[in-house]
C-alpha cells in the first residue's frame, strides 16, 4: 500500500485498480504470462510481479 495516502500509487501501468478495490482481483499479466519477465528484464505491464489487478465481469 501506498504510504503518501494515494491508492493509485503503487499501481503497475497493467492495472486497472488499485489492489483491495471491491469488484477487483489479481490476475495473470497478459504479456508475460505470468513470469514477471519480458525480454530478460522486469515486465513493464506488471512492473515484475507477474500479476495484474483487473476488474472483475459479471452481472
Amino acid at each position: 500500500m501506498s504510504t503518501s495516502g494515494d491508492p493509485t500509487g503503487d499501481m503497475a501501468p497493467g492495472d486497472e485498480a488499485p489492489q483491495g478495490t471491491p469488484g477487483a482481483g489479481e490476475n495473470i499479466c497478459p504479456a508475460c504470462g505470468g513470469s514477471g519477465k519480458l525480454d530478460g528484464a522486469a515486465c513493464p505491464t506488471c512492473a515484475g510481479t507477474g500479476v495484474v489487478i483487473e476488474e472483475v465481469g459479471g452481472a
